[in-house]
């Protein structure tokens, strides 16, 4: 099969690193015409000198999904420019944990305003060239945790569910123009926020041993990629998808159900890790008196 996306024009938003960065890439390297944003302006402007010898022109902005007039302008540029587009990744934002115990009403609207309505603005600012067209794709990048609930991640689990819910309500009600909109849904993907995590562990942690106990709920035993990502975004801004809407796709190694388990898994990991640091420390303390 051959996917010739060359003509197309495409904006992909949160693209400055991680998957973003990933399905900008390899839309870059399909000769598209592609609009890149983010908010860090430094972080956009690296991501774009990378993609410029292989994207066929690019569009690179500051952009802030979280605000009416940073969205609607950059749609606005996008659209004068090359007089329409044809395909939106709507990438912005990213997971965030929390319990009531450690939560405010604002917090999980902050999180709300870049995520639900981050996906609302965009769509809602190409929708109208898109029906102009009777063509378009719309390509909203969620989390499995959207779709099956798990424990310590009330933002992530609302957020994206209210995400996960407007993408099936748009590919149903956008079909009649010819616009599909479709939902993938990440499981464990390999970005910096796993260092993050690593980086929260106990003190004598190895990697291997964080990374052992991550995988343990994934059924193909690894991270995910970028790239296996940006692969399934290729094939639904394609024809070869023309018959594709209102579905979410996860993209998770087989990652479902188990997302439940994994907080606890993690707790269990970090108690144990703690008790080993805490018994070397206690014999370290004791050679050292008896020396």
């Amino acid at each position: 099969m051959n996917i010739d996306l060359s003509a197309k024009r495409v904006i992909v938003t949160g693209a400055s690193r991680g998957i973003g960065r990933g399905i900008a890439t390899a839309f870059a390297k399909e000769g598209c015409r592609l609009a890149i944003g983010a908010r860090t302006d430094s972080a956009i402007q690296a991501t774009a000198d990378e993609l410029r010898p292989f994207a066929g022109d690019l569009i690179v902005r500051r952009l802030d999904v979280a605000d009416d007039a940073s969205v609607k302008d950059f749609v606005a540029e996008v659209t004068e420019r090359w007089g329409g587009v044809d395909v939106l990744v709507n990438n912005a934002g990213q997971g965030q944990s929390g319990t009531l115990e450690n939560l405010t009403a604002e917090m999980l609207l902050a999180h709300a305003n870049i995520l639900q309505m981050g996906h609302f603005r965009m769509a809602q600012a190409v929708v109208p060239h898109m029906r102009k067209q009777r063509w378009g794709r719309i390509i909203d990048i969620n989390a499995v945790a959207g779709s099956i609930p798990t424990p310590d991640g009330i933002p992530s689990v609302i957020n994206r569910a209210s995400c996960i819910a407007l993408s099936k309500l748009l590919g149903q009600a956008l079909a009649p123009d010819n616009i599909l909109v479709n939902s993938l849904n990440m499981g464990w993907i390999n970005t910096g926020q796993w260092d993050r995590h690593y980086r929260e562990m106990p003190p004598g942690v190895s990697r291997e041993e964080f990374d052992e106990m991550v995988l343990k709920v994934v059924p193909l035993g690894r991270f995910g990629t970028p790239e296996d990502v940006a692969g399934v975004a290729l094939f639904l801004a394609s024809d070869l998808a023309s018959f594709i809407s209102g579905v979410e796709i996860n993209v998770s190694g087989g990652l479902g159900g188990q997302i439940t388990y994994y907080p606890k898994l993690k707790r269990e990991f970090n108690q144990a890790m703690q008790a080993r640091y805490d018994l070397s420390q206690e014999a370290l303390d004791i050679d050292t008196i008896a020396s």
